[in-house]
């Protein structure tokens, strides 16, 4: 392993050649940073709750300490978050940073031309802080009544039990506006708290009311906790908080640290010092009221929580009555659907997006939620599905500017994913490195850091598939500036695949096309493979996203044109005389696993839509691509269920879309597969050993999303996939299509009841249900209701 000491980093001068060369200069830094800010507006009203089932989950026990992966219920403003126990004796939060990773930008290869991966060399997030609330004699044998809720709508934690005939509450929240955790605690009947709350940091800081830190690569983080009181004491000491005879107790904590988003200054604000910026925030927090706060954050988080609503139709009274991991027992057990449950599933999927995408970095393998320093493969950013899927669900369901920390960390990125591609792919120990001798452009590795760094191997294609994600995103928004932000992007991706893509000619025909050069087919193999069916759809899919970037942006339109020629000539994958299956590789043997969790052949499917059974695509396409999902089985595990569900979708199945979908929602057990006791989605890595994968709490709601409405620029299709669990009647209100366009649409008995296309700058497309289309065009802005759908 190396050391992030030890390892050349590439000159400020040399980044900034590359970000102008890129035309990146302009958008250095654009990601925001734990930094001090204005104070935020106040809203003179709390918007109203939403109680009812789809939006309020609950449970009778809180989290046991060390299981909080599992049972902690998430907080989080986008950067900076929290898991909390809710215990009544000892409140627990695990308090983390989007930006708190060790490692650095990693640029010495190992023995076979790949990346070092370790937690020293490519780095891992960790925690940033501890903070503990013990208030003796209400441990839970002493207290009734317990309840803990997380609201979905509001952005809010709650716990309640009854003590010596005192009804006592905790509110937590984690407030964007102020950029402070929340811990709020109230009584009534005359009780009060009594106690002592300590902050310690997770890397062998002491316990402190304020600390400050580096690690070895040189980021500085920080923490701060401040409370105060009504009715008694508050004493602050150098190791912890006293209070004694409080009717209320607010805690305020913040914390992060002087990451940037500037590869030019090693992605480090130097002058910011994290400590004194987290003290400056919560004694600035000490201002307004506890309930001012909660004001001014259940504004903010529901400004973006009601673009969207989801109605699946009604569950019985029983159902109901059960707790919320009762419920997910009792959906498992009785087979029987729980429509409820099942929208507040996919709501609980945007609020994990809200609360872990906004103002920082990205959401990697576990999103912003930590139980200790070593999660496993790092935390990290995985580019051969996992980034990706857990973005598919931001544009459809109504969170397009949860997207933005994605798109800004590849902006921030691509001067240091040049320069590596430019000084180590064609190291003559890799074995993906290109075999015509040339070099342009950028990629990525299986694995990324925020430092610009690599890790485990190298994934050629990995830069076709996060270019089609933003672009993606711009199909969603049509916005003009992502566009121009992101199109150095697609433009250095084309140039890598002009160096690196090869002619062959196909036996038994004499043409010639163009193939990728060797690599695998992820994570499935083999290891030595060219014209893989992944690199091929996601560089065909590219090429044409690039082709209209540029005929929109009017940039760059000869190199767009001699990309869109190459496109021409691309091989595009055949079925199988063997199998029946789509190839995933340019063989017609089946050279992997057939039930392999993997759908990397199927890109063109989903996230694609090269593959469509509307007619447009030739049937035995089709056909194939149908059988290999077959083929893949319906019994695996979180994201891998996701992506099945995403597929099936596009297929117009809805019945096995529904059945993946269940099988996401069937409790975990023992380390299991399954939605945990929290509805984190565990994934058993090993027998009896489960992990959080975010990831597949973000792929289901896509998929919920896909089985109501289909669309691409120029058509939507409505409920394409709506299985029998919700066709009695139901509504979803914001749901996007790309084009740029929302839907709100009603169905009753399976088919369309009512429906109103919203332009949010789309100007024309069709919209179509069972064989009947109605062409639509509409100025940015401008709504129509639509008739015709309903019998």
């Amino acid at each position: 392993m190396h050391t992030p000491a030890s390892a050349p980093e590439p000159s400020r001068r040399t980044l900034l050649s590359l970000a102008a060369a890129a035309g990146l200069t302009g958008a250095l830094g654009a990601l925001p940073a734990f930094t001090a800010s204005a104070a935020p507006a106040r809203p003179a009203e709390t918007p109203a709750a939403r109680d009812d089932a789809r939006h309020v989950l609950w449970w009778q026990a809180p989290a046991d300490a060390h299981s909080m992966i599992e049972q902690g219920l998430p907080v989080g403003n986008g950067r900076l978050g929290a898991l909390a126990s809710n215990d009544p004796g000892r409140e627990l939060l695990l308090i983390t940073d989007a930006t708190m990773w060790t490692g650095g930008l990693n640029d010495t290869l190992d023995a076979d031309g790949q990346f070092p991966y370790g937690r020293d060399d490519f780095g891992s997030l960790t925690l940033l802080a501890r903070l503990t609330v013990d208030l003796p004699d209400h441990d839970l044998g002493a207290v009734s009544g317990y309840r803990r809720t997380l609201d979905l709508a509001q952005g809010l934690v709650t716990a309640s039990y009854v003590r010596s005939g005192v009804t006592y509450r905790r509110e937590i929240f984690a407030s964007r506006p102020d950029d402070v955790l929340v811990v709020h605690f109230t009584q009534s009947g005359g009780g009060t708290h009594t106690g002592t709350l300590t902050l310690e940091g997770t890397h062998g800081e002491d316990p402190a009311v304020s600390f400050g830190a580096a690690f070895p690569n040189g980021l500085r983080y920080g923490a701060a906790v401040t409370a105060y009181g009504s009715g008694g004491r508050v004493r602050a000491h150098p190791d912890r908080i006293d209070f004694s005879g409080c009717r209320e107790l607010t805690v305020l904590v913040s914390g992060g640290t002087n990451y940037a988003p500037d590869a030019g200054a090693h992605f480090r604000d130097i002058s910011l010092d994290p400590a004194a910026l987290a003290r400056t925030k919560v004694r600035r927090a000490t201002a307004p009221s506890a309930a001012v706060l909660r004001r001014t954050h259940v504004a903010d988080h529901r400004a973006l929580y009601d673009r969207f609503a989801l109605d699946l139709g009604t569950s019985t009274e029983e159902q109901r009555a059960l707790d919320t991991w009762e419920r997910v027992g009792h959906r498992h057990l009785s087979g029987d659907p729980d429509p409820e449950l099942e929208a507040a599933y996919v709501h609980f999927g945007r609020y994990l997006m809200i609360a872990g995408s906004r103002g920082s970095l990205p959401m990697g393998l576990q999103g912003l939620w930590l139980d200790g320093n070593d999660p496993d493969w790092m935390g990290d950013y995985h580019t051969d599905i996992n980034i990706q899927m857990n973005y598919w669900m931001a544009d459809r369901t109504g969170l397009s500017p949860c997207f933005d920390a994605l798109t800004d960390y590849c902006v921030a990125q691509l001067s240091s994913w040049t320069d590596l591609t430019r000084r180590l792919f064609d190291d003559p120990r890799n074995r993906y490195r290109n075999t015509s001798g040339e070099n342009a452009g950028w990629t990525v590795a299986i694995s990324t850091n925020p430092y610009g760094g690599g890790g485990w191997w190298w994934h050629p294609a990995g830069n076709a598939w996060l270019c089609n994600t933003l672009f993606e995103h711009y199909e969603y928004t049509l916005s003009r500036s992502h566009l121009e932000r992101i199109f150095p992007l697609l433009k250095g991706a084309c140039e890598f695949w002009e160096a690196r893509l090869l002619t062959t000619t196909l036996p038994g025909t004499g043409r010639e096309v163009l193939i990728a050069d060797s690599d695998w087919s992820p994570e499935h193999g083999p290891l030595d493979a060219k014209g893989i069916t992944y690199a091929q759809e996601l560089v065909w899919t590219l090429f044409g996203n690039y082709r209209d970037a540029s005929a929109v942006l009017e940039k760059d339109t000869r190199h767009a044109a001699r990309v869109a020629a190459l496109r021409e000539r691309l091989h595009l994958p055949e079925v199988s005389p063997e199998t029946g299956w789509l190839q995933e590789w340019m063989s017609p043997e089946n050279l992997g696993e057939t039930t392999h969790r993997h759908l990397s052949p199927l890109v063109g499917l989903f996230p694609g839509d090269r593959i469509r059974p509307d007619g447009s695509t030739p049937r035995d396409l089709v056909e194939g691509a149908t059988a290999l999902l077959t083929a893949r089985g319906t019994d695996s595990f979180g994201w891998a269920n996701a992506w099945r569900a995403l597929c099936w979708a596009r297929l117009k199945n809805a019945d096995k879309a529904y059945r993946l979908f269940v099988n996401n929602l069937r409790p975990s057990s023992g380390g299991g597969n399954g939605t945990a006791f929290n509805l984190f989605d565990i994934y058993e890595v090993e027998k009896g050993r489960g992990i959080f994968q975010i990831d597949a709490n973000f792929g289901t709601p896509a998929a919920v999303s896909e089985m109501l409405l289909y669309s691409r620029p120029g058509h939507l299709e409505l409920l394409p996939a709506l299985p029998d669990a919700w066709a009695a009647g139901g509504s979803v209100t914001g749901v996007a299509a790309r084009g740029g366009f929302t839907v709100d649409l009603r169905w009753a008995d399976g088919r369309p009841a009512s429906v109103r296309l919203h332009s949010t700058g789309g100007r024309g497309t069709t919209v179509a249900f069972d064989g009947v289309s109605r062409a639509v065009s509409l100025k940015p802005g401008e709504s129509v209701t639509l008739k015709g759908f309903a019998r």
